[in-house]
Order: structure tokens, then sequence, then C-alpha cells
């Protein structure tokens, strides 16, 4: 019986591990990219058309956060279940409606298939999914909460660098009608770990949810607490950086190629990934040890900022190309905007309690995704906008590429790097909350 209370009472197996399970799955949304011209040239369209499921996924990922926050704030049992069911049925459907694709080339059927189910009903998974473990962790590590947020948050950023050579190695195995065998593959693989998490998942006893309108408070009341702007701020700051994450990580392949290291991208993807982990984790622990966590904001953007103006003031993606040093000056910047990118997203529940307490963190924590929603659409499309409408393609070693769109890429994002920094000094203030 000591032992049996032993398990059912260890943070790591109620909180930790189970985290890792839920963001280790659902952070593999992030390999459409890896997929989506083999999927767009199965079912008869381009790879433009395809990619809108990954926007609309992240887009739902966010409302879905914003709009059932308090049901996880609830019962964490409910919305880890709803993560589990949505994913997994999210998923199948999706190789289902490829499959659907591949017999019928060039059906806007399959198309809208595959938005409603990986764009849509994922997009719920990984919302709920997200949000449910964060707040248990933050309870069972209370003097750790960074490290214990950017354990999981890490796992989500990790999860692509791990699914994407077992989906290639699957992909080899299954041969050419692999793309949908190995999405109901992955579909059954991903409800089992879900699924165990979800039955791990499980708040301390110690931490009793407020049980009568007395004692809970209204998500507007919390947040006027402190002045408004202080959380606008926050919501601000935290959109700009996903936006000018997406921008350049949705174009990092292409600048890769552009600086003449195309033989070297799927390292390069690899060590980025590990960077966007490594800041999840590094950038939340580091934010324990300090008296606001708001600072660890001014050194994620003090760092884009100058990586970026080395990059522009060098013109390091046109002339990069055979040039050791500007080679590396690129390098370094696809590094830093990838490790501030994952930490700007482990810190945000962890500043957020620290300014609101903990009693609505959840919902107010899903709220704020509602920044990645947005950013989700907007990111990607910007770069895409900008490389398209400047600058001319020209060859590479082999190839089509158009540096100096990407190049100006970067004049946008260091704009905006520079006013998420002056939000970060001007609006969000030093807070410690209660409780």
């Amino acid at each position: 019986m000591v032992q049996n209370k032993g398990w059912r009472s260890n943070k790591w197996i109620r909180a930790a591990i189970p985290a890792l399970l839920l963001h280790c799955s659902i952070g593999t949304v992030y390999c459409w990219s890896i997929f989506s011209q083999e999927i767009g040239d199965y079912i008869g369209f381009g790879k433009s058309a395809t990619e809108w499921a990954f926007s609309l996924a992240i887009f739902f990922l966010g409302m879905s956060a914003a709009f059932l926050g308090n049901v996880v704030e609830k019962d964490i049992h409910k919305s880890s279940l709803i993560a589990t069911i949505c994913f997994s049925v999210g998923m199948a459907g999706t190789g289902g409606f490829i499959y659907y694709g591949g017999k019928h080339p060039g059906s806007v059927v399959s198309l809208i298939g595959i938005y409603l189910c990986y764009g849509v009903i994922m997009g719920i998974g990984l919302g709920t999914g997200y949000l449910s473990p964060v707040k248990t962790l933050m309870l069972w590590f209370e003097d750790k909460k960074g490290l214990a947020t950017g354990l999981a948050v890490a796992g989500f950023g990790a999860a692509k660098a791990i699914a994407s050579p077992i989906m290639k190695s699957l992909l080899d195995a299954l041969g050419k009608s692999g793309i949908y065998k190995m999405f109901f593959i992955l579909a059954g693989v991903y409800f089992v770990m879900m699924f165990v998490g979800h039955l791990l998942l499980k708040k301390p006893d110690s931490w009793h949810e407020p049980q009568n309108k007395k004692e809970s408070k209204s998500i507007m009341s919390v947040l006027k607490s402190r002045p408004i702007t202080n959380y606008i701020g926050i919501w601000l700051m935290f959109y700009i950086n996903i936006t000018c994450g997406l921008a350049l990580i949705s174009q990092e392949k292409m600048i890769v190629k552009c600086i003449g290291l195309a033989g070297y991208v799927g390292i390069i993807s690899t060590v980025s990934a590990i960077f966007n982990a490594g800041g999840r984790l590094g950038f939340s622990a580091w934010g324990d040890k300090l008296k606001s966590r708001n600072t660890i904001y001014k050194v994620i953007f003090v760092l884009s900022i100058v990586a970026t103006l080395l990059v522009i003031a060098t013109k390091g993606i046109t002339n990069g190309a055979g040039n050791i040093l500007l080679t590396a000056l690129v390098l370094v910047l696809i590094m830093v905007v990838n490790a501030g990118y994952g930490g700007g997203f482990s810190n945000v529940p962890t500043l957020l309690s620290d300014h609101y307490g903990m009693s609505n963190i959840s919902a107010i924590h899903g709220i704020t995704l509602s920044a990645w929603g947005f950013a989700g659409l907007t990111g990607n499309q910007l770069a895409t906008f900008i490389v398209d409408h400047f600058g001319e393609w020209q060859e590479v070693h082999g190839n089509m590429v158009n540096p100096v769109g990407y190049q100006t890429v970067l004049y946008v994002t260091v704009a905006l790097y520079t006013v998420s920094l002056l939000l970060s000094c001007l609006l969000v203030k030093n807070y410690k909350s209660e409780n």
C-alpha cells in the first residue's frame, strides 16, 4: 500500500512523464512541412495548397486553447481525453483523405477533408493537449516552475527532430502508397502515448480548485488586478516573437541553400530543432533564478535584434555563399531565432502565473495562446509575401533561390523585434503574485 501511494504522489509520474507523452505527440504537427510536397503530389495539388493545413492547425490550436481554457481549468482529465481523441482521430482522418486524394487526384474533397482533419480536428487536440499538463506541472514543481514547464514544452519543440527520421524510415519501408498508411500507423501510436499520459496526469492532492463563485474570480477580474496594458503587452510580445520566428523558420531551408549549404539542410534543420527545444528548457530554467521572468524576454529580443542586424549589415544571406564568416553569421541567426522562439513559449505560462496567480492560469494561458493561432496565419504568409514580391530568383549551386527576398524578411523581423523589446520594457511590469 505504501509503495502504491508513493507512485500515486510522485511528481515525475503524475506530471512530468504524462506531460512529455502529450507534448511529444502533439509536437509532431511541425513535421507537416517535411511531407507537404509529397502529399500535394500524391493528391494532385501544389505545396502552397497543402501548407494551409498546417496554418489552420496552428490557428485552431490557439483558438481551442482560448475557448477551452476553462474546461482545462476545471477538469484536466476531460481536456486531456479530448486532446487524445481529437489528435488521433484527426491524424487518421488525414490519412483517409490522402488515400481518397490518391484515388481521385485533384479532388477538392480530399483537400477540404485534410484541412478539416489536420487543421480543425487535430488543431483542437493540439490546443487542449498543449494546455492540459502545464498548470499541473507548475503545481507539482512549485519551486522550479520554469524548469518543469520548459521540460514539457521542450518535448513539443523536440518532437519534430525525434519523429522526422522515424517517419522518413517508415515511408521508405511502406513504399509508394506509404504516405497515407503512415498517418494510420501514427494515429494508433500517438493515441496510445497520449492515452497513457491522460491516465497518469493528476494535480497534487494538496491543491483544491475554487468550488464556488465566491472563491473563484472571472478571468477579466483577474486580468484587471494589474493594469490591463500589462496583459496587452504580454500578448503582443508573445505574438510578435512567434510571428518573427515563423517568418524566418519557414524560409530556413531556402536560406541554407542560398548560402551554399544545400547538402547540409537536414543536419542544420535537426540542429535548429535542438536549439528550439534547448531554448524552451534553458530560458525557462534560467527564469526560475531571476527576480522577473520578463527579463528573459528582454534577453531574447536583444539577442535576436543583434543577430539579425549583423546579417543585415553584412548582407550575409546575399553574399554568404562561399564566405565562411558570413555563412557562420547566418547560421548563428537561425539558431538564435530558434532558441528565442522556443524560449518565448516556455516562459509565458510562468510569467502569467507570476503576474496573475495560479487559480485561473489555464484559462489565462489559453487566451494568451490565441496569439499563437493568429501568428500561425501571419508568420509564414508574411515571409512568403515578401519573398514573392522583393528580389529576383536566381540559381545558387543548382538551387533556385531569392537572396534579396530572404534578406528583406530580416528588415521586417528586426523592426518587429524592436517593437517587442519596447513592449517588454514599457508595458510589462515586474509583478509577483501572492498565490
